[in-house]
């Protein structure tokens, strides 16, 4: 029996969790929290973030992340983007060797604008054919269900992301391999702050129009970046571009939809924030994002006006006019 440890008990690391478990691994959840690790142990659910849903009998949680990874063929990490790089020092030590060590986060880190797979590798030292990304339109209450659902696994060896395809596919899931962990990446990162744009034209009243609009838009915005960063275009067409977007910018399940609702609708953002129990990504990926974009002279105006919005108090309605008033320009530019 294949081994599994997931770093990480919210709703999308449980969640994966029953995933694996389902496809027939041996999981081991690590928690920080005794009494959250105690209730998937003893109730087998996850009372904080999967009410209602019964594990499998094969997972189990612990708080030792040591008892965690030992033995594990993969290590899944499914912690807040910026917290990563802390975390995962602090395990690094304590994984088992030869590892894969596959990414759930759809984030960029601040500062130095690098991509999760890459702060992994710094990290752990490890080299990219040990990384795994795993992603696509996987709102993780319809996983925990067991909706049909399909994503991506990306790694640099084929036969890396085979081997966790073959890990984690169930007649509910349905993964599916690719070599472009940059474009993969990039898909799962931008499309937060997408969504965070489609949330607030909702929260304004603006009706479909506007939001295919900036869904569209913001796909292109996604490409160029990834084609500025050596991506395959193809990638944004599939289920870590265009499907990640839309689920993102569509549910009430996503949370950088909600939260941008709630801007739109003029809370403020230390209000949102404290009517938000879980991380949005898109929050503080948005400025990484807007980083990185400059770093590699590509034009993101939605990004740029979700920053504005988020991190410099502008009002929606005059970022939305700004926006639009943009100088006229070919569409494919």
């Amino acid at each position: 029996m294949t081994k599994a440890a997931v770093f990480g008990t919210g709703s999308w690391g449980t969640a994966f969790g029953m995933v694996l478990a389902d496809a027939g691994c041996e999981v081991t959840l690590w928690g920080r929290r005794a009494e959250l690790v105690d209730a998937v142990n003893t109730t087998r659910t996850n009372p904080d973030y999967l009410p209602g849903v019964e594990l499998p009998a094969n997972l189990r949680a612990t708080t030792d992340p040591a008892e965690a990874a030992r033995d594990a063929e993969f290590t899944v990490l499914a912690v807040p983007s910026q917290t990563l790089r802390g975390n995962l020092a602090a395990w690094a030590p304590e994984l088992a060797p030869g590892t894969v060590l596959v990414s759930l986060m759809k984030g960029v880190e601040l500062g130095t604008a690098k991509r999760m797979s890459e702060v992994i590798e710094e990290v752990a030292k490890v080299s990219a054919d040990r990384v795994a990304v795993l992603t696509g339109p996987n709102l993780a209450k319809e996983i925990a269900a067991r909706q049909p659902a399909a994503s991506v696994v990306a790694c640099v060896d084929e036969s890396v992301a085979r081997r966790l395809q073959a890990a984690c596919m169930t007649p509910y899931f349905r993964p599916y391999t690719n070599t472009d962990v940059v474009g993969c990446e990039l898909g799962g990162a931008v499309k937060n702050v997408i969504g965070l744009a489609v949330g607030i034209a909702d929260g304004m009243g603006l009706g479909d129009n506007s939001k295919a609009t900036l869904i569209t838009r913001g796909l292109a915005e996604t490409t160029r970046l990834g084609l500025a960063m050596g991506a395959d275009p193809l990638t944004f067409s599939g289920l870590a571009g265009l499907g990640d977007l839309v689920a993102t910018c569509s549910s009430p399940l996503s949370r950088n939809h909600t939260f941008g609702t709630n801007l739109g609708r003029g809370m403020t953002l230390q209000e949102t924030i404290a009517a938000t129990k879980q991380t949005a990504e898109g929050v503080k990926s948005c400025e990484s994002v807007l980083d990185l974009a400059r770093r590699h002279g590509v034009d993101m105006p939605i990004t740029e006006t979700v920053v504005s919005i988020v991190h410099e108090g502008k009002p929606p309605i005059v970022a939305l006019k700004e926006l639009m008033s943009r100088s006229a320009k070919p569409e494919r530019r």
